[in-house]
């Protein structure tokens, strides 16, 4: 299942990306990784959550996106959850791109029975209609 959270900065896409991951870990007997641009959300996460700053790994664009996230699911079959925080920054502000990586990340995250929830920081009128029905 793929979920994208949209909307202008300033609009509560963090603060409900944080409730989203902590009702995750409360629920789920999975593991819950959240990924994001810096560590500022360490003191608001559950500390079962596993949180990666992206600066770490220098993934840069939509490509190195999907490889870094379809392996961590590689790595650790019990992931139910993964969280990216300000995913333009991390891999690049084409949402087209944004749109080709979602294509292909679908079909993985129904197969293998994950979900992946994204920030996205734009006027949600600007995304590609393909991309819409991702939209919570």
């Amino acid at each position: 299942m793929i979920r994208l959270i949209v909307g202008l900065k300033g609009s509560g896409k963090t603060t409900r990306l944080i409730e989203m991951v902590n009702e995750a870990v409360a629920a789920e007997k999975g593991d819950v990784i959240c990924c994001e641009k810096t560590t500022k959300l360490n003191n608001d996460l559950d500390r079962r959550v596993r949180l990666i700053d992206m600066d770490d790994y220098e993934v840069g664009s939509f490509e190195g996106l999907y490889g870094f996230l379809t392996g961590l699911f590689a790595a650790n079959y019990d992931t139910t959850d993964i969280f990216v925080d300000q995913t333009l920054k991390i891999a690049g502000s084409d949402l087209d791109e944004l749109a080709r990586m979602i294509a292909k990340l679908e079909p993985v995250a129904g197969r293998e029975g994950f979900a992946i929830t994204f920030t996205i920081s734009c006027d949600p009128a600007a995304l590609p209609a393909d991309l819409k029905k991702y939209v919570i």
